[in-house]
This record gives C-alpha cells, structure tokens and sequence, in this order.
C-alpha cells in the first residue's frame, strides 16, 4: 500500500469532512452513511475531518453534537478527528509553493464587483467563473490597491486549464478552471485549498460527497496536480445524490424536522432514520429494520440511485 506523509494508506481511504455550523440534517447523515459504506466496503480506513476553517460560524458543541450523530447511527471512524483550524501551517506551506511556482496573485475585488464581472461572457470558463481581472492589473493600478491598505485575496493563476475526471456516479466531467481563491482577505485559507492539502495529507484515495460539490471538484482535481506534480496516484470521486425537503430544494433546518434530535422529539431512533436512509439507497424495503453489518454486505455502487430523495415533511 502506498504511504502518504508517514500514513499507511490504502487506494479507496475515505472521508467524512462536516462543518461544525450547526447540527447535521439527515442529507448530511446520508451523505456519511454512504462515505462509510464506500470506504469499508473496500476494506478501507474511514476518516472523520472537522472543516472549522470559518471561526464565526463554527462551534465546538456543534462538533460534539455531529461525532455524536455520527455513533448513535452506528458509523465508527480511525484514528483521531482533525480539525482544518489546527492544520494552518501546512495551508501556508502550499501557498507559498505554489507562489514559489509563479501560479498566485493577489486581487482586490469585491464581492459586487466579482459578481459583475462574472456575468459577462468569458469564452470557456464557466457561467459565474471568475475572469481574472486583477490579473491583468497595470503597475499603476496595483500600485493604488496595494496603497489603500484593504488587504487582498490571494487567487491561483489557472491559466484556463480543461480538466477531466471519472465520477463513480456521474461518469466523465471535464470543466475549465477558473482562477479560484487559494487565500481569503481576512487571512483565512479557502475551501478548495485546504480540502485538497488536508485530502493528501491524511491519504484520502476516495472522496464520497453531495452532488452540490460536482462543479468544485476540477478546481480540486487542478490543485493536487500542481501541489504533487510527481503524484500520490489519482483520487477517486463519488458524488452522490442529495436529500431534498418537501418543496424540492437541498435539505435544511428550515423544512422542520430534519435532525436526528427533531426526529427524536416525534419518537423517531437512529435506526428509524438508518432504515430510512437504506430504503431511499435502494439497500432495504421501505420499512425494513437494517443495522450497518447488513447494509454493508448489501452495498453495490452501481445500484445506487442517481436522482435526489425527498424527504416527506
């Protein structure tokens, strides 16, 4: 097996990586479920990453709360939970090498002014991609941001690259990438940085998640190239089917009772909601009492359902 930073890692090591912005919704739990299901199925090691990377919405409690959804479904994860927060060296030793490459500039755009410039039409890039204005700054122009003192964010130089992968569940995706943020204005790491650097370190060979993250995974994809240009062997990708509420968007505590707790408080269990998670997975007959060991020896990819479940209100 291939060793990734002093780790012993296996080809299919999978992940759950939760933001500790409130209490998991039963999407989320799914979504777990299923990262689980693919990492031990494989005989893999299953990893649990807390991504705390934004400090005003981030609560330790909601971290308890989740790792203790997480057990009351029956899921078990290796080794010690990580915290993106305590990892901000390593997300510093990445910038800088890939300021060390010439692939980082710093752009001041603001929110309003990034919207407007991604309306427009921009050749290949994706509708909404950022279009690069603050690399094309005159001396001049530069000189007077850098004088204002309003502190930048720092962007990875894409250069346009068309990237492709495999989805185990959508097939091929190919995208061109735009020039993403690597560094936020409040001296924060962003996402795709930090995700990508946290991925390899702690040897994630398979990554299961929402289908909402499909359109980030090429910039992804683009980062780890440039960040192991001799390569850890590519990462495989899984992304699944979302839980939507009665009126058809993505889950969330606006549509009532979506946490194991609200469940509980309607004399619902854990296994209720495991069982339910199974049936909508194609892994059980509606109603059907499950447990993990019976799941798992049930569990096939490629009879996963590709369209999103409904959760009835």
């Amino acid at each position: 097996m291939p060793r990734h930073h002093g780790v012993v890692t296996h080809a299919h090591d999978g992940r759950f990586a939760p933001s500790p912005s409130g209490p998991l919704h039963l999407g989320n739990l799914r979504t777990a479920l299923l990262a689980w299901l693919f990492a031990r199925s494989a005989g893999s090691r299953f990893i649990v990453r807390v991504e705390d990377l934004d400090p005003e919405r981030s609560r330790r409690e909601h971290e308890a709360g989740q790792l203790t959804d997480l057990a009351a479904l029956g899921l078990d994860w290796d080794g010690p939970v990580v915290r993106q927060s305590e990892r901000r060296t390593r997300h510093r030793e990445a910038l800088a090498q890939l300021r060390t490459a010439g692939r980082v500039y710093p752009c001041w755009c603001t929110r309003a002014e990034i919207r407007e410039a991604a309306s427009a039409a921009h050749g290949p890039l994706p509708e909404g991609a950022y279009p690069g204005t603050c690399r094309h700054l005159s001396a001049a122009r530069r000189a007077a941001h850098e004088a204002s003192g309003r502190p930048p964010a720092l962007r990875l130089d894409a250069g346009g690259e068309l990237v492709a992968f495999e989805d185990r569940l959508h097939g091929p995706v190919e995208a061109v990438v735009d020039d993403l943020v690597l560094w936020r204005n409040d001296d924060t790491p962003a996402y795709n940085l930090a995700v990508v650097v946290d991925d390899a370190d702690q040897g994630i060979g398979e990554v299961v998640r929402g289908d909402d993250l499909l359109d980030s995974t090429p910039r992804q994809v683009l980062l780890a190239r440039l960040l192991e240009p001799d390569g850890r062997g590519p990462v495989s990708y899984a992304h699944v089917p979302l839980v939507l509420g009665p009126d058809g968007t993505r889950l969330a505590k606006r549509h009532g009772a979506v946490t194991l707790a609200d469940r509980a408080a309607r004399g619902a269990t854990p296994a209720d909601a495991l069982a339910w998670m199974a049936a909508g997975l194609r892994l059980a007959q509606p109603g059907e009492p499950v447990e993990l060991a019976l799941l798992l020896a049930r569990f096939d990819p490629a009879r996963l359902p590709r369209a999103p479940t409904t959760l009835a209100g």
